[in-house]
């Protein structure tokens, strides 16, 4: 631990005073200014999962889903968005406030340690935005006519011709055998 000191004297009545500078106690919080960086760098990465990757989640109980019955045109390989949990936004921060805290000293350290945990979050937010996974965009012609087209990871076969049925909950669809 780094002490720092200072002496005053009154010139006038002689009397001294003494006293510990700021940096006794920066390196005590900088652990919990890191942690505290962390988390509100993650909270900002993106919204819920649900909202913001597009990719379909069991039903939550008060959500209603409709099945609308085809039959699938076509079938094509594509990319879709990885699935986002927030691990690589948290990451960075950790090791960004760590890399950062270890520039300057005093208050230089902990400056750094702040700037470093909110680069590091947002570098692991587009680490995490930029990663892809198998998947598929199946044309399916609805029984009621309408033909649309659903885009989901892989998993599954379809194959043209095939009957299947289209589970939607009004934001997200998904085709299932």
């Amino acid at each position: 631990m780094v002490k720092t000191g200072f002496r005053i004297e009154d010139p006038g009545s002689g009397q001294r005073l003494t006293g510990r500078a700021f940096g006794t106690q920066t390196m005590k919080r900088l652990p919990v200014t890191i942690a505290i960086a962390a988390l509100l760098a993650g909270g900002c990465a993106s919204g819920t999962p649900q909202e913001s990757d597009g990719v379909p989640r069991p039903p939550r109980e008060q959500q209603a889903q409709k099945e609308y019955p085809g039959v699938v045109e076509s079938v094509r390989e594509v990319e879709v968005d990885s699935e986002r949990t927030g691990v690589a936004p948290m990451v960075g921060a950790v090791i960004g406030g760590t890399v950062g805290s270890r520039t300057g000293s005093g208050r230089g350290s902990s400056v750094g340690a702040v700037v470093g945990t909110v680069v590091g979050g947002v570098a692991g937010e587009a680490v995490a935005q930029t990663g892809t996974q198998p998947g598929l965009e199946i044309t399916v012609r609805l029984d009621e006519g309408r033909t649309i087209a659903v885009t989901q990871p892989a998993g599954e076969t379809f194959r043209p011709g095939e009957r299947v049925r289209v589970r939607s909950d009004g934001r997200a669809a998904r085709v299932i055998h």
